[in-house]
Order: structure tokens, then sequence, then C-alpha cells
């Protein structure tokens, strides 16, 4: 497995505080979310990347382990615990030194466990011992309809040889990838289970277009209100709201609904913002008298 520098993604060096992390990390995900980078493969890769990094980084106990053991920080426990192991067969004067990737050492995880035990079900000390191993992680994708996460929901994910019932935040990302802790393959000699990584893949077929936690949409208005001033209905995800439009609007004018975007992953009652962009229509088919009036108007101008 290649050593993923997640500092490195972020743009970040080792010294980052957790306030650089979150708002490096909400910096790059507004830059190369799928929903501003139709199609682009490349942009997509890298936004799982930085959900990735994010979700260890911005853990301090993940953190920790991977600052130490990098790639492999996920078996940081069971490396910890085959060190003790072989310090208790060699006596406290070994002198073995091992390193994890995280801090480039000679030696990566995996081969300190061949070169110690020859193997995963190997043991030691005449065979009274054997060390126990986390079981395969499994990956799997959810797709939900953007509609679908506006609030929380239970789903049944079936794994072929189980099926489990999970309750799935409102607000996820697209791309967004979670861990749901012991639901991956069987350890090996008694050891946990590995974990299941679920990727949620969310389809949009509204008319709004999704960024963090903001709504962006344009709205049409006639050349009277744009002029004048009037009242329209607007379309949200949760129903039609009312809104003034000022007299003299330009076209492209941004108006924004606050608390009518997308709710916030795992913070109940928190919710983005909408942001409507007035485009205003020109009439048509004009009448005599109504292009003689317009007439008017622009020789009063």
């Amino acid at each position: 497995m290649e050593f993923i520098d997640y500092y490195k993604i972020l743009g970040l060096d080792k010294t980052a505080s957790q306030a650089d992390i979150k708002k490096a990390y909400r910096k790059l995900a507004r830059k190369l979310h799928p929903d501003l980078n139709p199609n682009d493969k490349e942009a997509q890769q890298k936004f799982q990347q930085i959900n990735e990094a994010n979700e260890v980084l911005s853990d301090p106990e993940k953190r920790k382990k991977y600052d130490q053991y990098g790639k492999d920080w996920e078996h940081a426990d069971a490396f910890e615990q085959a060190k003790r192991n072989q310090r208790s067969a060699t006596g406290s004067s070994g002198r073995t030194s091992y390193g994890g990737s995280g801090n480039y050492g000679n030696e990566d995880f995996s081969d300190f466990f061949e070169s110690m035990f020859g193997g995963a079900a190997g043991g030691f000390g005449g065979g009274r011992r054997t060390t126990q191993f986390k079981g395969q992680d499994l990956n799997a994708t959810l797709k939900l309809n953007l509609l679908d996460i506006l609030e929380d929901q239970k789903q049944t994910l079936d794994l072929g040889s189980k099926k489990i019932r999970i309750t799935i935040p409102a607000g996820v990302e697209d791309g967004q990838t979670i861990k749901i802790s012991g639901y991956g393959g069987d350890g090996v000699n008694g050891g946990p289970k590995g974990d299941l990584y679920l990727t949620f893949e969310i389809l949009n077929t509204t008319s709004f277009q999704r960024v963090g936690n903001d709504l962006y949409k344009t709205q049409s208005i006639t050349l009277y209100d744009a002029l004048l001033g009037g009242d329209i209905e607007v379309e949200t995800l949760t129903g039609k709201v009312k809104l003034k439009v000022k007299p003299e609007t330009q076209n492209d004018t941004k108006v924004k609904l606050k608390g009518k975007g997308m709710p916030v992953y795992k913070h109940k009652d928190m919710f983005g913002d909408l942001y409507i962009t007035y485009k205003v229509t020109m009439p048509t088919n004009l009448s005599k008298t109504e292009k003689e009036l317009f007439q008017q108007l622009k020789d009063l101008r």
C-alpha cells in the first residue's frame, strides 16, 4: 500500500492546528466539489482524497496514529501489541528497532510482522503464542438522491453475507466516506473484525446547485417587477416562499435566504443558505401601444 501524505493533500505541514486543517479542507472542498467540476474525474478523485485526509487529521486520536505509523495507522494498536509481545519474548535488553512509514522508519508495518512471525498466522516461542490480526476492511457505495438527505434516515445495507441497518445523518456530501467500525471481514486468530468504509454518491436531479451546505438557484423575474418592484414566489427544497423584489433591481442581482440551504452534517438544526440570482426576462410580441409607451419612456430618459 502506497503512503499517502494527508498533510500534503491539504497543503499543510505536520505542525498544522485543528483550525488550520478545518480551514484548508473547507477551501479545497469548495474548489473541488463534484457539482462545480462535472465530468472531471481528476477533481472527483482529489475531492475523495481531501475527504479521506480530513477524516483522519481532524480526529486527534487518528492523527496521532497516522503521524507515527503513516499508511499503517489503522493497525497501530496491533503494532503496539506486537512490539510488547516481542519485547516480552526477547527480554528488556532487546535492541531491535521498528519504524512505521509515517515517521519513515527502515521497516514498514507489514514487513515487521512478516519477519517477526513468519506470516499472518505465525507464532513464536515454540508456538506458545499466536498473533491476532484485524480483519479485512470493506468498501461500499450507497447512492442517494439529494432530497433523501434533508433529514436523518435509516437504510438497510446488503453486504452479501449479512445485512446491517444504519442511520445516515442528514447533509452527507457527494463523495464523502464514513467508517462503520466492526462491519468488515473477520479477524485472524480471534482478532477484531475489519471496518466498512461507506462512500456516498448523491444524485442531484433538482434545479438547485449544491456547494457544501449552501444552495444556488436562478429565478426569472419580469422586466416590470425588476423596474417597479413586486412580490414573487420562489421554490426551495422544503416548499415555496414569498420574496419582495426591490424597485430597480438589476439583472444578476443575488439575494440570500438564510437557513434555506442543506442541513449541516451532524449538526442538528443547523442549515446552510440559499442564494437566488435574479434573471430579468424581456417582454416579447409587443403591441403597437406598448412600443409607443416604451418609446415615450426612452425619450424621457
